[in-house]
């Protein structure tokens, strides 16, 4: 399999000067994102993100499960991450890459280990002995299309969104009999979630450690370093990585702090307004 192309002499010496002047190759301001689309399927559970052209789609299924023994009243989320060799030369099939497993850890501490969804709410049968207790098991399964760069911020929207849009089944419970309801029958019901932190990428470029938000696959090879920060909009961190050699100030950190709060607020307006852009949508395909 063809490895990937390193960047030329040229191009490094352009984004190097052009960052300078405060310009992008894309024509982008160091601060401006590229834009986020968001297409929902005709299935509840199922998104397809857009950031500039690389592309993730995110899908949900939900399964009746024992839970784990050592949490015995919560439910389960996996969180599966599918890296094909269609999005870039430099994934192959079998062998994660070093920015693969660093892009899975990432989505796993953003949100499960930041209790962003609320596994108490997945618990559907709970009794005095552990055999009878029952959960919802949530997979979130992530395929990567196309790597144009930042591809964890475009797979964090689109998880964050496929949780949002997904709809488990409605259930009741008898005594020890728990019946599932076709959304025939009853409507799904949404899950429930704490909060909804969000991904946020830097590179620094030039000789000038410049920072730039949502890097491009070119940024990124070219980059001195790059820093992802994961928080929500109410300004609280959930993981903050920072890679590469460069040492920064204690003020620079702030400033992509700041930035990204910005930054995770327009995330959630847009995944907010494309919700409610296919929840109408919908109404009116029933009707």
């Amino acid at each position: 399999m063809p490895r990937e192309v390193e960047p030329s002499i040229n191009q490094r010496e352009f984004i190097s000067s052009a960052i300078q002047e405060g310009i992008r190759a894309d024509g982008r301001a160091p601060l401006q994102a590229r834009q986020m689309v968001i297409r929902f399927g005709n299935e509840l559970g199922w998104v397809e993100c857009s950031l500039g052209k690389t592309r993730v789609i995110a899908q949900v299924c939900a399964t009746v499960t024992r839970p784990f023994l050592e949490r015995p009243f919560e439910g389960i989320i996996v969180i599966n991450s599918e890296f094909s060799p269609m999005a870039s030369s430099a994934y192959e099939t079998g062998r994660p890459s070093e920015e693969e497993v660093t892009i899975s850890r990432m989505l796993e501490k953003t949100i499960r280990r930041s209790e962003a969804l609320d596994r108490e709410a997945l618990c559907i049968l709970a009794g005095q002995k552990v055999s009878i207790v029952w959960v919802w098991t949530l997979r979130v399964t992530l395929h990567f299309l196309s790597d144009e760069g930042n591809l964890l911020d475009c797979a964090c929207v689109a998880a964050m969104a496929v949780l949002r849009h997904f709809r488990k089944p409605d259930i009741e419970v008898v005594g020890d009999e728990v019946t599932v309801f076709p959304p025939e029958e009853r409507a799904p019901v949404p899950l429930a979630l704490h909060h909804q932190p969000m991904c946020v990428s830097f590179a620094f470029l030039g000789p000038k450690n410049a920072l730039v938000v949502d890097p491009t696959h070119l940024e990124e090879q070219l980059a001195n370093g790059t820093m992802s920060i994961s928080l929500n909009a109410q300004r609280e961190i959930c993981v903050l990585q920072k890679a590469g050699g460069v040492a920064l100030p204690a003020d620079e950190v702030m400033r992509a702090v700041n930035v990204a709060v910005l930054r995770v607020r327009e995330l959630n307006d847009i995944v907010t307004k494309a919700l409610e852009k296919d929840s109408k949508t919908r109404v009116i395909e029933v009707r």
